[in-house]
């Protein structure tokens, strides 16, 4: 297996790891993120992994989450933090370019549904 760290985004309190090569569709699909240890003696954790689905469903059949999912995820949190005490503008910026990600992807997925190509490995 080959580790690779993901070289962007912060890596202060944490770090994303790339668990394998490019496969289905030219994207990885195994990810692993770690505590960045703060002291010389602080241990390394693994706090979450994640693997991406592998190939289109109706070949490979449901084998990992979608990017979709995660971006549900993260709109949940920021919604409840804009609920409570920590609702900020920035916030409701994130909400905002995080609902258009999820409009662009449906869209994508609703024309290759269209096109009688959704869940093939066709363009």
């Amino acid at each position: 297996m080959i580790e690779r760290e993901l070289k962007i985004g912060s890596t202060r309190f944490t770090k994303t790891i790339i668990l394998d090569e490019p496969g289905q569709g030219n994207a990885c699909h195994e990810y692993r993120i770690e505590t960045v240890p703060q002291t010389e003696s602080s241990p390394i954790a693994i706090v979450g992994q994640i693997s991406f689905q592998n190939g289109p469903i109706k070949e490979f059949g449901v084998n990992g989450c979608h990017q979709e999912d995660l971006l549900f995820i993260v709109l949940d949190r920021l919604e409840s933090f804009q609920a409570g005490i920590f609702k900020c503008r920035e916030n409701a910026i994130a909400i905002t370019k995080i609902q258009e990600a999820i409009h662009w992807l449906n869209h994508r997925t609703n024309d290759r549904s269209k096109r009688g190509v959704e869940g093939k490995n066709l363009i």
